[in-house]
């Protein structure tokens, strides 16, 4: 591209820190347009960026901005509310760190340093040229700012009572057998007043009784098993210790219920919005949808509710590596829930769910279902989360309160075990007895609220039996597909060179066009694939494609997963699963 070209747009990217950030602008050749630039957090700082790109707006007057903004942290926060306020033609949109970070690893693998982050930022800006993403109000930067100061707090509190759980390991080990929340107040209240075991085996057993919400068999319980402790720890010292940590669980507890007062205050602040429609969801307090707006901000992000399950983490992962707490390994296929997501969003959301179970019907009839095939309960309750995150998409997105009646739940489940039953004892009736059909309910010439009697029907006298056949053919069985068993007997490099891939690079790390979405001129290097790691990824926005070999290939042929798979073995003569031989290749 010549110099005297009139450029229409100019990347820019930011790498964002605690005391100042690395600017990088590109052409969309890929050429720097400006050296890049150090801004410090201070007024000085942001009057040099100010200059910089007001002067390559009169160089370039045609070129439109477009600025990506890394949004690690709260640092870039100042930072974005001053680019916003600037009179440039500009496109400002907020990176997500992971995103940004691949990006970076994608064109400078052997480099991580301030310019290659901000050169990649910039490159993606000028490159592929996201979206702007729109501001947030005033009232909504409050509302993160509350709830990442609760989130600390919550930390807090979960610090302190597991370092009461440790300390109360040796001082009174049988407590925590006795109760499930060493937190709650009575236990409090019990530890202040006789911290060891030995102070509580000297108490009197009415005394204990008299703690609030501390029953008199537990109260019973609890003495007699500090009279029998095995506690290693005694004495003033060890007393001592424990009140400075009761001490520090009842701070913390006091500390959180103040920030979440003022989460409450903040959300009432907020413009009114479909945000406001989440409280109306039984189950969902006030908190609780706080919390879940200050992580939403903005339910446009997410294009289906499937993203905003995937976005809080709520979704099962294989977790089959170690012993489980008898020794045995872990089966395969023993799934957990995910840790990925924001913790504060999952702890109000598990306990939402909880909450649900008693006052939701769409909820209540879940856990029942999942329950009545054989689900744990706490399987069942992450089925639950999920299930609330659908109702807050769909009252958020309409703007519209949560109707009990718009789908009869619980009817459907009622339904449900009535024709279970009716078939159960259809089926244990002796031969020839007389027992209802379903199909019979409609017969012409009866009604159900009149009683039987002599009838005209339209049926003949005589109805002729209807042919069986004689051994019929078996429906043809699906073969099964073992897709973890499937990868692992083929790598990335067999599929690339197979499929005809134009990559570069020597190492372990390839890039070139993308076979998804590129056009047969297209030469942009989107798509990149880790050799060693044997899965791919396409920084182009519209297609964002990425996985293992099985996706690529499905994803390449345009098919599903199952007929991905059973193609790939066919292709490359694979076993479909472990107890099969190879299908017998056709390539």
């Amino acid at each position: 591209m010549s110099t005297d070209t009139p450029l229409d747009r100019l990347g820019v990217g930011i790498d964002t820190a605690r005391y100042g950030h690395r600017v990088s602008f590109l052409r969309p050749d890929r050429r720097p347009a400006a050296k890049p630039l150090t801004v410090l957090e201070n007024r000085a700082g942001y009057r040099a960026l100010q200059e910089r790109l007001e002067q390559l707006h009169q160089q370039h007057p045609q070129a439109h901005f477009h600025v990506r903004l890394d949004a690690a942290g709260q640092y870039a926060v100042n930072l974005e509310q001053f680019l916003r306020g600037l009179d440039l033609p500009m496109t400002l949109s907020i990176g997500e760190p992971k995103r940004n970070k691949d990006y970076q690893k994608a064109h400078f693998p052997k480099r991580t340093t301030d310019d290659t982050e901000s050169q990649a930022m910039a490159r993606f800006a000028v490159v592929e040229l996201p979206a702007a993403t729109p501001p947030s109000s005033s009232a909504m930067v409050l509302l993160r700012e509350v709830a990442g100061r609760l989130q600390a707090k919550v930390k807090q509190s979960t610090q302190a009572i597991n370092r009461l759980h440790n300390l109360l390991a040796r001082v009174f080990p049988e407590l925590a057998i006795l109760t499930d929340d060493i937190a709650a107040a009575w236990v409090l209240r019990l530890l202040d007043k006789y911290p060891t075991a030995q102070d509580i085996a000297g108490a009197r057993l009415a005394t204990l009784q008299k703690i609030p919400y501390l029953s008199a068999e537990l109260a019973q319980q609890i003495h007699l098993a500090a009279q029998q402790s095995t506690a290693s720890l005694r004495g003033e010292i060890a007393a001592a210790l424990i009140r400075d940590l009761v001490a520090q669980v009842r701070h913390c507890q006091k500390a959180e219920h103040k920030i979440r007062q003022l989460l409450g205050q903040a959300y009432a602040d907020l413009p009114a919005s479909g945000h406001n429609q989440l409280i109306t969801i039984p189950g969902i307090g006030v908190a609780t949808a706080a919390v879940l707006a200050a992580k939403v901000i903005d339910m446009d992000r997410f294009p289906t509710p499937e993203h905003l399950v995937g976005y809080f983490g709520v979704f099962p992962e294989e977790d089959s590596s170690g012993v489980d707490k008898h020794g045995k390994p872990l089966p395969p296929g023993t799934l957990r829930m995910s840790r990925k997501g924001n913790d504060l969003a999952r702890y109000y959301l598990w306990n939402a769910a909880r909450s649900a179970l008693r006052c939701n019907p769409a909820i209540r009839a879940l856990y029942r279902r999942l329950r009545a095939k054989g689900k744990r309960g706490d399987v069942a309750l992450g089925q639950c989360m999920c299930k609330l995150l659908h109702l807050v998409y769909a009252v958020w997105k309409t703007n519209r309160p949560f109707d009990p009646s718009h789908f009869p739940w619980e009817q459907t489940t009622d339904t449900n075990r009535s024709v279970a039953a009716t078939d159960t004892h259809r089926s244990v009736a002796a031969p020839g007895a007389d027992v209802p059909s379903a199909s019979n309910d409609k017969a012409v010439g009866h009604k159900r609220d009149k009683p039987a009697g002599k009838v005209v029907t339209t049926a003949p006298l005589t109805v002729a039996p209807t042919p069986v056949r004689v051994n019929p053919a078996a429906p043809a069985r699906r073969p099964k597909v073992d897709f973890a068993f499937l990868r692992q007997q083929l790598t990335m490099q067999q599929v690339v060179e197979h499929l005809g891939l134009e990559l570069r690079g020597r190492g372990q790390q390839r890039r070139g066009p993308c076979p998804i979405h590129s056009q047969a001129n297209d030469r942009q290097c989107t798509f990149s694939v880790h050799l060693g790691k044997n899965v791919f990824q396409c920084f182009q926005a519209d297609c964002a494609a990425h996985g293992n070999v099985l996706d690529l290939w499905a994803a390449v042929h345009h098919l599903p997963l199952y007929e991905a798979g059973l193609r790939l073995a066919e292709t490359f003569g694979l076993r479909r699963n472990r107890e099969e031989e190879p299908v017998r290749a056709t390539r």
